[in-house]
């Protein structure tokens, strides 16, 4: 069947709202640009890539400086760079032999900001 039909034999409800449904169908992005946002948010899964752009909300940094924050090594911190850079959530620059990281643009910050501003109103007493 299409991707406008519903297959009602697979459906495991009473009720259909076939307006709705096929309303809410046409509006939803397509499935390639969920797949990518759901790439995105598992890039977030990690609790070293959260720390690594929390500190680059605050500054440019180079990788010994994000290592010396984090306590953690230069391959370390390189590894989850490199995986930051990949989702074009983190860019650089290079300064002689030195590269400085930066967070890509705005709406980085603005996805990191509404992520603690979600979980602060879940925790008991808030943030």
């Amino acid at each position: 069947m299409g991707a406008e039909n519903i297959d009602i034999e697979r459906i495991d409800c009473t009720v259909l709202h076939e307006d709705v449904v096929r309303a809410v169908r046409e509006k939803m992005p397509g499935e390639e640009a969920l797949m990518d946002l759901a790439d995105l948010f598992k890039v977030f899964g990690d609790s070293t890539r959260v720390r690594i752009i929390s500190a680059l909300l605050h500054a440019e940094m180079c990788v010994c400086d994000i290592a010396a924050l984090l306590g953690m090594s230069k391959s370390a911190i390189s590894h989850q760079l490199r995986t930051l850079r990949q989702t074009k959530l983190v860019k650089y620059r290079r300064e002689g032999k030195v590269v400085f990281y930066s967070l890509d643009d705005e709406h980085v910050s603005g996805i990191f900001s509404q992520g603690l501003v979600h979980v602060g109103e879940y925790r008991p007493g808030g943030r």
